[in-house]
């Protein structure tokens, strides 16, 4: 599968490479998930061995996975690359440069799918909150606090304009996966926070930047700026709590945060549609992963049947 260079396949294989990098862009996907899905392509593209992408069929696609598997991905990453395949052929087909979709017919790897997300407890989100540092503390603990208290995705936060947030009626408007909008209730604390960072908000770089995070650059807070404020203060709550001493570290990200609301609704007796409509899930069997993280819920209504006993 290496036999071919990046520029190689570049060239070779230039008009179907930038046909998605146009439909990628026409779609809405966030810059993070555009790059993942070339390295994917590039990655297929290379087992082609200079093959025309149109005369792949199902045996490519499943013989390429299967490649990708026995390199030791877990499934979840072998997932992400059969969903890059399936939008690639689905982009040539749009532009009437493929006739089929030949990675539609290959199923997705069953994923541990019970598995409890992890999650922080609210005493731990505060004290991850609290460790915020840095120059610019105001605006990188309204950032973790939206993830935390609001729910939102690292990308999410990243778009967020100051047209987006109505300070007056305490909720902001949030452009989601799948090109849909949603209006996000903010806590009191939260939107304290987040009036604080914008009094201290730098001034923006270009004229009309409408970004309500900025960089020390003066340009809109990237995706990365903001795993890097996320990774040092998780990397700081773990040596305030004694866990860069453990054998294994838990493993934290700005995901986690999200987990950590999800589950702080599910066990203030939030339905899951409401769950669901805040968290941004477009199926309602995203949310319910989060109705059997609580094992101490569990323990307490199996005492109650003891009422009946």
């Amino acid at each position: 599968m290496d036999s071919w260079s990046k520029a190689e396949l570049t060239e070779h294989y230039a008009e179907e490479i930038e046909a998605f990098r146009l439909w990628m862009s026409n779609a809405g996907y966030t810059i993070y998930t555009e790059r993942n899905y070339m390295g994917d392509l590039y990655s297929f593209l290379r087992s082609l061995q200079g093959k025309r992408v149109q005369d792949a069929k199902k045996l490519q696609i499943v013989s390429y996975l299967s490649q990708v598997k026995a390199a030791g991905v877990s499934d979840a990453t072998r997932n992400r690359k059969h969903c890059a395949l399936v939008s690639f052929y689905r982009a040539l087909n749009e532009f009437d440069m493929a006739e089929t979709n030949p990675a539609l017919q290959v199923k997705k790897s069953k994923t541990e799918m019970n598995r409890a997300p992890v999650y922080l407890e609210p005493q731990e989100l505060r004290t991850v909150v609290q460790l915020t540092d840095g120059k610019y503390r105001e605006r990188n603990m309204a950032v973790l606090m939206l993830m935390a208290y609001g729910g939102l995705r690292v990308s999410e936060v990243h778009r967020l304009n100051l047209s987006d947030y109505r300070a007056d009626r305490g909720y902001i408007e949030v452009f989601g996966k799948g090109r849909k909008w949603r209006t996000v209730p903010l806590p009191e604390p939260v939107i304290q926070q987040l009036n604080k960072a914008l009094q201290e908000r730098k001034q923006p770089r270009r004229a009309g930047e409408d970004a309500i995070f900025v960089s020390q650059q003066g340009r809109r807070l990237s995706i990365r700026n903001i795993q890097l404020i996320a990774e040092q203060t998780f990397a700081r709550f773990q040596q305030d709590t004694g866990q860069a001493t453990m054998m294994r570290k838990r493993s934290y990200s700005c995901h986690k945060l999200r987990h950590s609301f999800a589950t702080m609704l599910v066990r203030s007796g939030t339905d899951i549609r409401t769950v669901q409509e805040m968290l941004g899930h477009s199926s309602i069997q995203t949310t319910t992963v989060y109705t059997h993280v609580s094992d101490k819920q569990k323990e307490e209504a199996a005492q109650k049947l003891s009422m009946w006993m």
